[in-house]
């Protein structure tokens, strides 16, 4: 099957083309036909004017150039599309992932494997600003979306292209695809891959990055869950808030009724009317939230299910 290496670039002259020439290497040393897909994230240097020079001296480049930065994951969505390989490898710009774990990673897809995702065992960069806030983040994904995994950060991966079909990438979402795809069904593995300092050009991420990326993670969390069903998330919080109000009144009411109790300048009368009423509007966000399901399976006829495979006889 044709392998398709899929690599945004954002200012990253110094590197493309030491990365160009280690991975060309390495894609000549697989039985494979390949193309390598650059992505010009609207960078600022000469980036574009290198990926345009190597292009005219290799058919098996493919250059996409956007007009402004778009970030990462616009990115990694534009590679998608323009790739025309049945198997995807994403992989930074920066000379930090080792193209030479590429046929490791394709051994390890060999063995029945839809995505096989990267693991910096021995990662080169800062601890503070960089490994720590990944560690937590790590920790807290794999946690939500029950997918397992030691480096979500990790750009270098493998999978089929298929399972891009049924994704739409935004905001940070380019790192949560192998928990997507876990919900697809396929079959997620991890494998240890070597990782190098930088050598050139600066980092272009920060610890805020980690904020946006727990952002995106309830985002990710829900399309998992309650894509299909979002009344029963919505419903069910409507149902305690409301429950819990009503139950705050009636106590209330009685003790106004049969004990006589005062209810001017108490609070709790106030809090009881607020959780009824959010408890309505949960209620009525969960009925919307179905309507739209419905709206975007069927105007568009996407299935609510994925299929890996039909035996029959004929």
């Amino acid at each position: 099957m044709k392998l398709s290496v899929v690599i945004p670039i954002y200012n990253e002259e110094e590197n493309i083309q030491l990365l160009y020439d280690e991975l060309k290497g390495v894609l000549q040393g697989i039985d494979r036909p390949y193309e390598i897909v650059f992505i010009d994230d609207g960078s600022s240097d000469r980036s574009l004017e290198l990926l345009e020079s190597i292009q005219q001296q290799d058919n098996h480049v493919v250059v996409v150039s956007f007009r402004r930065n778009f970030g990462q994951t616009a990115a990694m969505a534009a590679g998608f599309d323009y790739a025309t390989g049945e198997v995807i490898v994403t992989m930074d710009g920066d000379l930090q992932n080792d193209p030479h774990d590429i046929p490791g990673l394709l051994a390890k897809m060999d063995e029945g494997y839809d995505l096989v995702s990267g693991w910096r065992f021995n990662r080169q960069d800062a601890f503070i600003n960089r490994k720590l806030p990944s560690m937590i983040a790590n920790k807290i994904i794999s946690k939500v979306t029950g997918v397992h995994l030691h480096d979500y950060g990790c750009t270098l991966k493998i999978f089929h292209k298929e399972i891009t079909k049924g994704i739409q990438l935004y905001g940070e979402m380019h790192r949560f695809i192998p928990a997507i795809a876990s919900g697809m069904g396929s079959r997620i593995a991890e494998v240890k891959v070597n990782h190098r300092p930088r050598r050139f050009g600066t980092s272009k991420y920060g610890i805020s990055r980690t904020i946006r990326v727990i952002l995106d993670l309830l985002t990710v969390k829900f399309l998992l869950s309650y894509a299909t069903r979002p009344i029963q998330v919505f419903g069910m919080l409507g149902i305690i808030s409301g429950g819990l109000g009503f139950i705050i009144a009636l106590v209330l009411t009685i003790e106004r009724q049969f004990f006589g109790m005062p209810l001017a300048n108490r609070p709790i009368l106030l809090l009881a009317v607020l959780l009824i009423f959010m408890g309505m509007q949960f209620i009525s966000m969960g009925l919307l939230g179905e309507l739209q399901a419905r709206t975007y399976h069927e105007a568009q006829g996407k299935p609510i299910y994925t299929v890996r495979k039909i035996l029959r006889k004929e």
